[in-house]
This record gives C-alpha cells, structure tokens and sequence, in this order.
C-alpha cells in the first residue's frame, strides 16, 4: 500500500488489551542507572515483549539489583507490602475516601522508637533539633533482612533524612563520623550543606559498627 492514500470508507474495530495499573508510594526507589537496557530486558517475563508496560519477573528482578547491591530496593518493597496483588487492592481514583490493604508491620517498631526517642531526645542526628511529629526511628541496618531491635541500632532521624539515609543518599564516614551527602543530592542545599557536618550526638560503638556497614554498602569503600 502506498502512503498518504486515503479510505473512502474509514474502518474501526475494537480489540480487548490488560489493563495495567502503577503504584508509587512509600515504597518507591528510584533505581535510574542502576541496571543497564539488557539486564532489564533479561528481567522480563516474556523477552519478546515490545509493549510500553511489560511484566517482569520478580525473582530475576531481585538477583539483578543484589548483584548490583542495591538490596535496600526490595527490602522497601518486601518490608511494606504483601507481594500477593489482588486487583481490589489497586488504586482507583474513581471513588474518593479510604480502602483497605494488607501489610507487613513491624512488631515492637513503636517500642524501638520511643527508646531512642528517649535516649536521644527531639534532635534528628543529622540536622539537630525537630519535633518529634516528623522524627522516625531510623535503622541503621536493614530490618526487613534482620527482623530484630537492637537496643543501639538505630537513631531518630527527620522523616527525609531517614528516606534518603536508607537509599544511600546520605551516608556517614566512619572514622570521621562526618555526613557524606551523594552528588546527586548537592543540587539541593538544604542537604548540600550537610555534607562534611558532624553528626549532632555522641554515637555508641554499636552505632559506629552498623554506620560502618552502611557506608561500606552504599559507598563500597
């Protein structure tokens, strides 16, 4: 068939297609350079697929970003929902109001909080004084793998330092104990000035220890 020739009789059909639906919320990472166009291809479940959205397998998925060490990934997944989808529990934005889902909760989460709440007081250890509304008791281990408290395992944390100290954002240097901020993150200055900053409170050696681990994880160094 030629082009720009024109039907005198234009014929339409209809053809059913899934329906795919996207969730971003508390569990988002942003893996932008993480892996490469053909190990993301090999992750599919159909290699042949050219549709925009495509399934992935998520065994694959999860062997990929831990060869590549980005674990903290899945273990924000893994730790906040039930991997099991069921179409009622996607998000709809017809209706307004409130729907109900499955999660994993953490047991003794609030315990491990008001213990380093009450060691460390209303003061993220990263920049100082805040109330205690938006202060999170941060793990500086990755509880989904270890699914333990320990006493000096964590600090209390601003809900964004928290994210971004999970994501390896923010790390600590651990002979310095002086903030590392990612060049990413220095394009925003409110974080950019951290960068170099001591920490805001006296660390136990245990706290010391579990730093050193992020840091090596995340900085690999």
């Amino acid at each position: 068939m030629k082009c720009n020739v024109e039907f005198n009789e234009p014929v339409s059909s209809t053809t059913e297609v899934k329906l795919y639906r996207a969730r971003y919320d508390a569990a988002w990472v942003s893996l932008e350079g993480v892996l490469d166009e053909q190990a993301l291809r090999a992750c599919a479940v159909n290699s042949g697929d050219i549709n925009a959205m495509r399934p992935l397998n998520w065994d694959a998925l999860r062997r990929a970003l831990g060869h590549e060490r980005v674990t903290h990934a899945v273990d924000r997944v893994t730790a906040r929902v039930d991997f099991h989808w069921r179409p009622e529990t996607l998000l709809n934005l017809a209706p307004q109001g409130f729907t109900e889902e499955l999660v994993r909760v953490r047991r003794g989460q609030m315990r491990f909080r008001e213990h380093l709440l009450k060691a460390q007081g209303n003061l993220c250890a990263f920049t100082g004084a805040a109330p205690a509304q938006v202060l999170e008791a941060g793990h500086l281990y990755s509880y989904a793998q270890l699914g333990t408290h320990f006493e000096h395992g964590g600090l209390m944390l601003r809900r964004d330092i928290h994210r971004l100290f999970d994501d390896g954002m923010l790390a600590v240097r651990p002979r310095s104990l002086r903030i590392d901020v990612a060049p990413w993150l220095e394009k925003f200055p409110q974080y950019a000035q951290l960068h170099d900053e001591p920490l805001q409170l006296r660390l136990r050696d245990s706290q010391v220890k579990w730093l050193d681990k992020h840091w090596t994880e995340h900085r690999g160094q």
